[in-house]
């Protein structure tokens, strides 16, 4: 398509959101208010599992054994305490059965069994003072948990001699699900003040702050009735919401911030509210479509895994970038057109000091300014508003080469620790120490004998003889690591038996013992099930697909980095170092949660080894986040690239006047995911710390020093690309700016390096677009920047 039809677009767009600012207010207004409405219960319909492959071997015999053998698979526990007396006591005996009888009885509960019925030792404590009744809630996740609330006051306190607190799988998960709801309560409200705190020091107005804040509230109650909708078709993991949360005010306030700082701009430049915004839309209203459209394909990588807790992530992930996105580009340009020169009010930085002149009405991080470093501006002079991220991006590329080893080495060094990760599984040692379920499930962990519930169950389908089922047992007894069977419990031809390893249910060698199960030869169909085999079943879908979504994201993220810079070695350095920027999150993951350093300050218990599906999910967001940041940094470079034809000068240029904005942005998407980090559930606030440091490492130490070493160390180099790909980007391509470059012999573009054209601006913006400075563009080029 022609550059001229590419100016046509954008000035059809900036007229169609600016025609009727107040209808598009009050439409949006009304949608967010059906979107209360929609959405409100979406937590009570999700589940707290999803980590298990639905297609693998171990969930088809857990289903099967479900049918065959409810008593097989209890997933309701209740620990009767005799107190000082044993539990064969004769009056504790009595109330036991009568619980167990009543339990029985109970709609939706099958598979009722206790220690008082059959005097199984692995049912009673090691002490005596303690047993169990078990029984299975038939039906999935959400049918479960509204079981389990009905029916668990009643049973859960004093029974005359006996007292009573009730566990199993099925409490572990209601109690994650209730805790990460009150825990994300308290991270909004931890959250939102903050964060409007900081986008007012950023801003200094306070209408200025309040607009981001609004965006990313429509793209957090917008995504709600999404999965609100989504949980009418599949299933959804209550953990999504944490994300939905962090990401619609965080990437809502990286958008809105990228757009009223360059609108504010152009008003301080001289130009009318209308013109303002079409030349905030065709400049960084494009850099915020192309991120958020970086950042929904990362997390869309998410979709080709089976487990629904990871495919939870990339519903919610893409429904809110794509919101505040839309919000962004349309809702926030009618805010700004209704308030015009208005949006620099209540400047609450400025109440203190006496009032400045009219020409300083907007705060001095968002004035326009000359680029640092030209080759004619004299020393000392260069004291505008980003005048020090100018300074340092030029000391940064005075020593590149240094800058560039030393920090590429730090970032190596702080990633070593995931060398020696442990996948596991979550378990209840995830809730806090005071959860009921999770005080059941210790008691029973330590307390009882072989760990009830950590075994391995072998489903055996297929007519069979006893002595055929002995033989295998024999065989099954003789591998290593096996402390005992039990079984078979027979059923018209269907078995199955109950193996017991040696050691942690779910260790390296409980793992390997799953493998060497399903390879003992049976005259009849077997599956293995258990915690351990469904770890191993996860990991195996995990390993297949996780090829698929790295290289989803690696291939998008090269087409899409080239389609903004037109260069071929740029969107190989994004992803180079958007990976070297993940390193400490994913060093600091296994350093602090899995070998369990500051657990205490922390306050979770260290399990020893990390939730298989937690670092899939913290690559794809947090490399998300990453090439956000990226975009704004190199969409500035090239924009001014394309102006000039200076590659240093271009660069120097692109950090000062986005390395404050990253930084704000980052510092508060950082504050929103400590907040989250601030949950009892340990995965929720691996999620969230782990998150923020990857964010703040990539912001403060990617952007800032890696990405101006190495592209000074690239040189001119770093724009190039071979003729049929130029040619492809002349067409296709895409830029923050169209502005034509200068044509002094000196900064003419190279042969080879994409270079700008004249764009439209609606709304009376003259055709030659200012730049950064709002016109200074040209003055800056004839003094020598």
């Amino acid at each position: 398509m022609s550059e001229v039809n590419s100016g046509e677009r954008v000035g059809g767009w900036t007229r169609f959101v600016t025609a009727r600012p107040r209808l598009a207010l009050l439409a949006a207004l009304v949608i967010t208010v059906l979107a209360v409405f929609a959405g409100s219960g979406v937590a009570d319909r999700m589940g707290s599992g999803g980590w298990t492959a639905p297609g693998a071997e171990s969930t088809y015999a857990t289903k099967a054994l479900e049918r065959e053998f409810p008593a097989s698979q209890p997933n309701l526990l209740l620990l009767v305490h005799s107190g000082s007396a044993s539990v064969d006591d004769p009056a504790v005996a009595a109330e036991a059965a009568r619980l167990t009888e009543r339990l029985a009885a109970e709609e939706g509960v099958t598979g009722v069994g206790s220690y008082w019925q059959g005097k199984s030792p692995a049912l009673r404590s090691e002490d005596g003072h303690e047993a169990l009744v078990a029984a299975r809630i038939e039906g999935e996740e959400k049918a479960a948990g509204e079981i389990l609330d009905r029916i668990a006051p009643a049973y859960r306190g004093e029974h005359g001699p006996v007292e009573v607190s009730v566990g199993g799988p099925v409490a572990v998960q209601h109690d994650m699900q209730t805790i990460i709801e009150e825990d994300l309560l308290r991270a909004e409200l931890i959250a939102l003040p903050v964060t409007l705190v900081l986008l007012v020091m950023v801003f200094g107005s306070a209408v200025a702050a309040l607009l981001p804040l609004g965006v990313g509230i429509v793209a957090i109650l917008g995504t709600n009735a999404v999965l609100r909708g989504i949980t009418e078709f599949t299933d959804v993991s209550v953990f999504a919401q944490n994300l939905t949360t962090a990401l619609g005010l965080g990437l809502a306030i990286d958008y809105a911030l990228f757009i009223v700082r360059r609108f504010r701009e152009e008003l301080n430049a001289g130009a009318d509210t209308r013109a303002a915004i079409g030349t905030t839309l065709r400049t960084a209203g494009r850099t915020v479509l192309f991120s958020a459209l970086t950042v929904a394909v990362s997390l869309a990588a998410m979709l080709v895994f089976p487990q629904y807790f990871l495919r939870s992530f990339a519903y919610a992930g893409i429904a809110v970038v794509l919101l505040a996105a839309a919000a962004a580009l349309i809702l926030l340009p009618a805010a700004l057109m209704l308030l015009g020169p208005r949006v620099n009010s209540l400047n609450l930085r400025r109440l203190p000091r006496r009032p400045r002149r009219a020409t300083a009405a907007a705060d001095a991080s968002t004035a326009p300014a000359t680029a640092s470093g030209g080759k004619g501006t004299p020393p000392g002079r260069d004291t505008g508003p980003g005048a020090r991220w100018g300074r340092f991006a030029a000391l940064v590329m005075r020593r590149a080469p240094v800058f560039a080893v030393l920090t590429t080495v730090g970032l190596v060094l702080l990633g070593l620790p995931f060398l020696g990760v442990k996948f596991g599984t979550a378990d209840h040692r995830q809730l806090p120490a005071t959860a009921e379920s999770r005080v059941v499930q210790e008691h029973i962990r330590h307390g009882f004998p072989g760990n009830p519930g950590g075994g391995l169950e072998v489903l055996a389908e297929g007519p069979a003889t006893p002595a055929q089922y002995e033989d295998f047992r024999a065989r099954v007894a003789a591998l290593d690591g096996v402390r005992r069977v039990d079984g078979p419990l027979t059923a018209e031809n269907v078995a199955y038996y109950e193996v017991l390893p040696d050691g942690e249910s779910v260790g390296q060698d409980a793992q390997h013992l799953v493998r060497e199960l399903r390879a003992v030869p049976a005259p009849f169909d077997t599956s293995v099930t258990g915690t351990a085999a469904a770890l191993v079943d996860s990991q195996d879908a995990i390993a297949d697909r996780l090829p698929w979504a790295v290289g989803i994201i690696v291939v998008v993220t090269l087409l899409l980095v080239f389609l903004l810079t037109g260069s071929v070695l740029i969107p190989l350095q994004a992803v180079v170092l958007n990976a070297l920027s993940l390193t400490a999150m994913f060093g600091a993951v296994v350093w602090v949660f899995q070998d369990g350093h500051l657990s205490g300050l922390l306050a979770f218990t260290s399990t020893g080894d990390i939730e298989t599906t937690l670092p899939v999910l913290m690559f794809c967001v947090a490399f998300g986040l990453s090439m956000d940041y990226g975009v704004f940094l190199l969409s500035r470079i090239k924009e001014e690239y394309d102006r000039t034809g200076e590659h240093e000068h271009a660069v120097t240029f692109g950090l000062r006047h986005t390395g404050g904005l990253i930084t704000a942005a980052a510092v508060i998407l950082a504050v929103v995911m400590v907040a989250i980090g601030t949950s009892r559930v340990t995965n929720t606030k691996m999620l969230g710390l782990g998150i923020a440091l990857a964010v703040l490492m990539d912001a403060m130490v990617v952007r800032s020093l890696l990405v101006p070493a190495v592209m000074k160390v690239m040189g001119r180099a770093t724009w190039w690309a071979p003729a049929p790909l130029r040619a492809f980007h002349r067409r296709f391509g895409l830029s923050e700016g169209e502005s034509a470059p200068a044509v002094s012999p000196r900064s003419r573009p190279a042969e080879g390096i994409p270079g700008g054209a004249p764009g439209d601006v609606p709304g009376g913006a003259s055709e030659e677009i200012p730049g950064e400075g709002g016109g200074q563009g040209r003055d800056r080029i004839r003094a020598g920047a």
